[in-house]
């Protein structure tokens, strides 16, 4: 279950090797008025704040606070990972303030995305380009009328829109096997940062957690 979050905590997570220092910060926000009504919906009135050193705002996120999953209630009780959530589930909302650089590297312009859950092909070119599968694909708020799960060639497709060319905008998944706490920032592999929290998961009548780390500094090295 989701943890009670401080408004006013702030947290400051010190730069890797070559990377940023990011502040955290949990505010009373609704979501953008650039989304859907439908997305807005289910959505919380609350977002974590992701700012750099000076405290200028990288990136600011709305994760659903209930995210319906395809798993039995017998597997809630096993546990859930990511690959019980449904192929292009809504999980979330970010604004950027100011362009903001992808896992893949690509420069993604400032405005208002849906957050969309999709897994990597196992295609040859993706081979060694990142440690895990499981990606938020980035949909930019006009193109996404719909809070119900979207077809994965139709979701590539409309997250191709944020980078103009054939490749979806992307923010990496991590794992998060953590106990449920407040959200957090976290050091990952190759100088990432990833905003680890934890929310409810729906799986038939059974209510359960899943921790979730979503990568917002930092790229693939392979880019």
């Amino acid at each position: 279950m989701q943890s009670p979050v401080p408004f006013l905590a702030v947290l400051l997570l010190a730069p890797a090797a070559d990377g940023p220092a990011l502040t955290l910060k949990h505010e009373k926000a609704d979501p953008p008025a650039a989304l859907a009504a439908p997305v807005r919906a289910v959505l919380p009135a609350g977002c974590e704040r992701v700012g750099d050193a000076d405290g200028a705002a990288v990136a600011e996120v709305w994760f659903r606070d209930e995210i319906p999953t395809r798993a039995t209630e017998e597997q809630a009780k096993n546990g859930l990972t990511y690959r019980e959530l449904p192929d292009g589930v809504l999980l979330g909302a970010v604004r950027f303030p100011k362009p903001f650089v992808d896992y893949r590297k690509q420069e993604i312009p400032a405005g208002v995305y849906t957050l969309r859950f999709a897994v990597q092909p196992e295609t040859g070119d993706h081979a060694g380009t990142a440690p895990h599968a499981e990606f938020a694909l980035l949909v930019p708020a006009a193109a996404d009328p719909t809070a119900d799960p979207v077809e994965g060639k139709a979701l590539h497709k409309l997250s191709a829109k944020v980078t103009g060319g054939d490749h979806p905008g992307v923010m990496l998944l991590f794992p998060n096997y953590d106990k449920p706490a407040a959200p957090k920032l976290r050091a990952e592999k190759d100088d990432v940062i990833a905003l680890a929290l934890h929310r409810t998961v729906v799986a038939g009548g059974t209510k359960t957690g899943l921790g979730f780390a979503l990568a917002v500094s930092g790229w693939s090295k392979t880019r």
